[in-house]
């Protein structure tokens, strides 16, 4: 199954006092996602507010979405794990897509 994916390349944070966010993007990370258009090169990619302020005042991440084929994840397991009569919590990978 096609999905879109996020490459995160940045973060930013807003100048204050204004209505401009500063953005820091890392070049080589930028480059692998420029493509081409009439002979001039371009990139398109997305500001998004984060949920919360990271350890250096930032606010804001900067990805290019790029869609890829992911696993389907309501494909059957092939091993299933053996039943203990009590509930199994989930645990969620909250570094997952990260790119720290």
């Amino acid at each position: 199954m096609k999905t879109f994916v996020k490459n995160f390349i940045g973060k930013g944070k807003q100048v204050k006092g204004l209505q401009i966010v500063k953005v820091t993007v890392n070049f080589d990370k930028l480059e692998k996602f420029a493509y081409e258009f009439n002979g001039e090169r371009y990139l398109s990619f997305e500001v998004a507010k984060m949920k919360d302020v990271d350890n250096f005042g930032r606010e804001f991440t900067v990805y290019v979405s790029t869609r890829e084929e992911v696993k389907d994840k309501t494909e059957k397991k092939e091993k299933k794990a053996p039943k203990t009569g009590k509930k199994q919590k989930e645990t969620i990978d909250e570094t997952e897509g990260l790119p720290f």
